[in-house]
């Protein structure tokens, strides 16, 4: 996988959890915080987005709007509102399906929502993940990423019309909006500011080669001299500029992908613990189960018995 995808690969714990509603009126909610990403699309009308900060956002139908570290926040009929005072909205399995003909029964002042989260191990979420603003905000316009606006039209078709399959189609739809929105938000953030951070890295050929490197050969014995060999750089030279892009060290990074692709394996498999260990670069079980521990706080058996118990939806 490249490197995107391996984010979102980290991120995800399970399906995301979301509600279809339709709001007349004068209303609002709250949503979060809670230990997730939340996002929120607006299939038809209008509403406001209340951020914890900052002003509030007109949404309209099409916009798509991402918020990556699970903030409270507001969404309502009124710019006015304060988000803490608004009512939860605490049941993210809640379907309300919209009838045909309903598109056309509210006026400016209602709205058709998409409104959910994905429930995140924040010991996994990737580097990329927590560099990105607190609300990603992907407004609908004339030939801006056609990609996300297809993704949305095609959730906006499944929740309309409550086709067969949609339990199927819903959770596979919404993976593609958050592959379109981070791709997005990529594109928009490289034309703003091209030379810093995570976009600067994943297209820095240098960096983006190493990172691809680590991620496709996670159990290789990764050495800064070798990385640095393999991109055609000076140790010196890429190790400041690995380190200025990304965030971390060359090898604190190496360090932080293994023990998160451990913790993938441990989540969705039941290979024995010296096979994780050795599938992730590490010699020994002993040093493994140590390296896992000072990252996650517990020791990785354990912490495959909490991932495949029964989860509380955020």
């Amino acid at each position: 996988m490249d490197v995107v995808s391996d984010v979102i690969a980290t991120m995800r714990v399970g399906r995301a959890k979301f509600t279809h509603s339709r709001r007349v009126g004068e209303w609002g909610k709250r949503f979060g915080p809670y230990p997730g990403a939340g996002f929120h699309i607006v299939l038809h009308g209008s509403c406001w987005l209340l951020p914890p900060d900052g002003a509030a956002l007109l949404l309209t139908a099409g916009d798509v709007v991402f918020l990556p570290h699970g903030a409270m926040h507001g969404v309502s009929s009124d710019p006015n509102q304060v988000p803490a005072l608004l009512p939860l909205d605490a049941d993210p399995e809640r379907r309300d399906v919209v009838a045909n003909d309903a598109w056309a029964e509210h006026g400016t002042g209602g709205a058709v929502l998409l409104c959910g989260a994905y429930r995140l191990d924040r010991g996994q979420v990737h580097p990329f993940l927590r560099a990105l603003p607190e609300v990603i905000h992907i407004p609908a316009g004339p030939g801006r990423h056609p990609a996300l606006r297809a993704a949305v039209d095609l959730l906006g078709a499944d929740v309309r019309d409550s086709r067969p399959g949609a339990d199927a189609a819903m959770p596979a739809l919404l993976d593609l909006l958050l592959v379109y929105v981070l791709r997005a938000w990529l594109d928009e953030e490289t034309s703003r500011n091209p030379s810093a951070g995570w976009c600067a890295a994943l297209t820095d050929p240098a960096i983006a080669a190493a990172l691809n490197h680590i991620h496709r050969h996670t159990a290789h014995p990764w050495t800064v001299q070798e990385l640095a060999h393999r991109v055609g750089m000076s140790r010196t030279a890429f190790a400041r500029r690995f380190t200025h892009l990304v965030g971390q060290a060359p090898m604190t990074y190496v360090t932080w992908w293994r023990l998160s692709t451990a913790a993938r394996i441990l989540r969705d498999g039941d290979d024995p613990l010296a096979a994780v260990a050795q599938q992730v670069g590490y010699t020994s079980e002993f040093a493994f189960a140590n390296a896992f521990k000072r990252a996650f706080g517990v020791a990785p058996g354990r912490f495959r018995r909490a991932q495949h118990a029964p989860q509380p939806v955020p």
